[in-house]
């Protein structure tokens, strides 16, 4: 029993133990129900308490508790705990209801210190022949043992191991405040978790084969905040590979930013599934609100799973919400990661502040070293509750609101201090954490600068799908000039993007010598053109020149690595009206890029660019592929003659 009080337990105990008050030979154990994790079996048990040669045997512990002023009174012990704990005793049917009636105690007063007391009193201790497990035998209390205890893994089992005393205790008690402790080690014990096997207690359910019986559930997507590629995160949930007459589409956007987006996403998805309801920046309910309303919608309707989906989770495999329904937990959350960091959907251990410490086998769930289902202290992103627990809280539900804790936190607390378990799945792979801390959102298209710090998902929308191919060791780069190569770099969406960016900041150059955003002022070959460094882009440029163009030019210039510094990167403008073509010249580069923005013949007529030396002309560019080619003395080139629409490049002078 938990509540009210401990001395409620002695109470219960009591008559139990008098139908064996006079069987010398029965042996009765105790231990509190809620916080425990047996390793041993019966034989084992017996075994170990009959070492001790004595009638009863209670656990120990480091603290005096409740009354630390009992300390003088307690034996002093050479090497051991010295102070009863009552969270686990063992012993002899007559002796075992002599204590529990020894004296009346009521249900509200602490049970501990009921026994403390006869145990300190020496004559009932040595009437009774009660000992202390000082050294972890039978029972291991972790409060204030944390440090004492590892787990040891061969490769067919897992075992607990006290590393001061060289003990492995049959009995784990998560006391005080070591219950997250106890959860971790269940992990592993008893034959949880092994090398060789992996994870033992990870059978799950299977669904039917015919999916028109398979459960419902309440897809819950929450934008609390702007997020780089929502488009495309709200395209995987699209994808889930789920019967849409069994999902309900619930959607909350918080973010004003993303209003238009997603009004015009739902309109065009709603219809495909069971039922839909949409609640826009508009409405003005804060996060909390919003994932309580969830919740409530969810029980009313007695939907059999709610998946509740941030704008940060990223969910790329489509198996995703099957397959956390078959891992049959009620609180459970898919593994995501930021990608190439140790920053996770998950938490192995809390601080004593309240916020994240890691455990000593989080690095490894992460990277994936160890698969399994995991009992951790915090989950956020993507959770999917299981109906019927939900129904279970509904005169309770989760608290999220604070002033002091973000939502997820708040949720995390409240579950650990409700005793409810959450568990993150890595069994399989589910998709990754998309960074939303810094997302500026000044620009048109921001999702274009975040190449460092969501750099997947960056390279997925905007380098060419292709580029990865100029690297294979078979594949010959194109070359339409001599020492003029030609590959795929960039996609078309990145090339359409640049140029809206340029356009919306306007600000093109007059086209003449003069230039004051270049070192000296002065151009002796000018273009109408606008420098990454007036829209912010210098630096996310040059990281795409270091990542995506030098590899390529390792590849085809041999013998050079290059720096990957351009001083100079910009987009020029063409147009029959503006600036039309660009006289001969050298650049002042090692090397040059020349990124095609626009299509040539359908959003403009001639353009090109001319190698004179060699009477070579490149003029059917392709969106997004460049000509890389030699910036001085052999590459004298000009831009030819653009003669309809505009005509878009992006050039950088690398290596200066």
């Amino acid at each position: 029993a938990r509540w009210p009080g401990g001395g409620q337990k002695v109470n219960l105990l009591r008559p139990v133990l008098e139908e064996w008050r006079e069987s010398s030979d029965v042996i009765v154990m105790f231990v509190d129900s809620y916080d425990v994790i047996f390793t041993a079996g019966e034989a084992d048990i017996l075994a170990k308490f009959q070492d001790f040669n004595s009638r009863v045997v209670f656990s120990a512990e480091p603290f005096c508790w409740p009354d630390s002023s009992l300390v003088s009174e307690y034996p002093r012990v050479g090497l051991g705990k010295r102070f009863l704990c009552s969270g686990g005793f063992i012993g002899y049917a007559p002796e075992m209801y002599a204590m529990v009636a020894d004296r009346a105690v009521g249900d509200q007063d602490d049970d501990q210190l009921y026994y403390t007391l006869i145990y300190l009193d020496l004559e009932k201790r040595e009437k009774l022949d009660i000992r202390l497990d000082h050294r972890a035998h039978i029972f291991q209390n972790l409060n204030g043992a944390k440090d004492e205890v590892e787990l040891k893994f061969l490769d067919n089992a897992t075992y607990a191991h006290n590393i001061i005393y060289d003990t492995r205790a049959a009995v784990y008690h998560g006391n005080g405040g070591s219950k997250m402790y106890l959860n971790s080690l269940g992990n592993y014990i008893p034959a949880t978790w092994t090398k060789e096997a992996g994870c033992l207690a990870c059978d799950s359910l299977s669904l039917p084969e015919d999916r028109a019986q398979w459960p419902s559930v309440l897809l819950a997507v929450f934008i609390e905040v702007p997020t780089p590629f929502l488009p495309e995160m709200l395209e995987r949930l699209v994808q889930l590979d789920y019967p849409r007459e069994k999902i309900s589409l619930w959607v909350h956007n918080a973010a004003p930013y993303h209003e238009a987006l997603v009004s015009a996403w739902f309109e065009v998805v709603s219809g495909d599934y069971s039922s839909s309801s949409y609640t826009g920046s508009e409405q003005g309910w804060d996060e909390p609100t919003a994932r309580v309303m969830a919740m409530k919608h969810a029980i009313s309707q007695s939907y059999d799973f709610m998946f509740a989906v941030d704008s940060v989770a990223m969910l790329d495999h489509a198996h995703t919400l099957w397959r956390l329904i078959e891992s049959n937990r009620n609180v459970i959350a898919p593994l995501l990661v930021r990608p190439h960091r140790m920053f996770s959907n998950f938490w192995g251990d809390i601080a004593s502040n309240g916020f994240y410490a890691r455990s000593n086998d989080y690095q490894l769930i992460v990277e994936g070293e160890r698969r399994g289902v995991w009992n951790v202290p915090f989950i956020s992103a993507a959770i999917l509750f299981k109906g019927a627990w939900l129904q279970s809280q509904s005169d309770d539900l989760p608290s999220y609101a604070s002033t002091d804790w973000d939502s997820d936190i708040m949720f995390s607390q409240w579950m650990r201090g409700k005793g409810h378990f959450m568990y993150v799945s890595n069994l399989h792979e589910y998709g990754h954490l998309i960074n939303a801390d810094s997302y500026n959102t000044t620009h048109l298209h921001n999702d274009m600068y975040q190449i460092f710090d969501n750099r997947v998902d960056w390279e997925r929308k905007y380098i060419h799908e292709n580029w990865s191919r100029n690297l294979d060791s078979d594949v010959i780069i194109g070359q339409p000039c001599p020492d003029v190569y030609w590959y795929p770099l960039i996609s078309e969406t990145f090339a359409k993007e640049l140029v809206e960016e340029m356009e919306h900041f306007g600000e093109w150059s007059g086209g003449g010598n003069t230039d004051e955003r270049i070192a000296g002022g002065y151009e002796n070959v000018p273009t109408r053109d606008i420098h990454m460094t007036q829209v912010g882009f210098q630096e996310h440029w040059l990281e795409l020149i270091k990542h995506y163009i030098v590899p390529v030019q390792i590849k085809v210039y041999p013998g050079y690595y290059s720096r990957g510094f351009a001083a100079l990167n910009f987009v020029v403008k063409y147009w029959p009206e503006g600036q039309p073509s660009l006289r001969p010249h050298h650049d002042s580069s090692t090397f040059t890029t020349n990124v095609a923005l626009s299509r040539a013949g359908i959003d403009h007529e001639g353009g090109g660019c001319r190698f004179l030396r060699y009477n070579c002309s490149v003029v059917d560019t392709k969106v997004g592929w460049t000509l890389m080619h030699p910036g001085r003395l052999t590459h004298f080139h000009e831009g030819l003659l653009t003669t309809k629409g505009t005509r878009y490049i992006m050039v950088s002078f690398i290596d200066p």
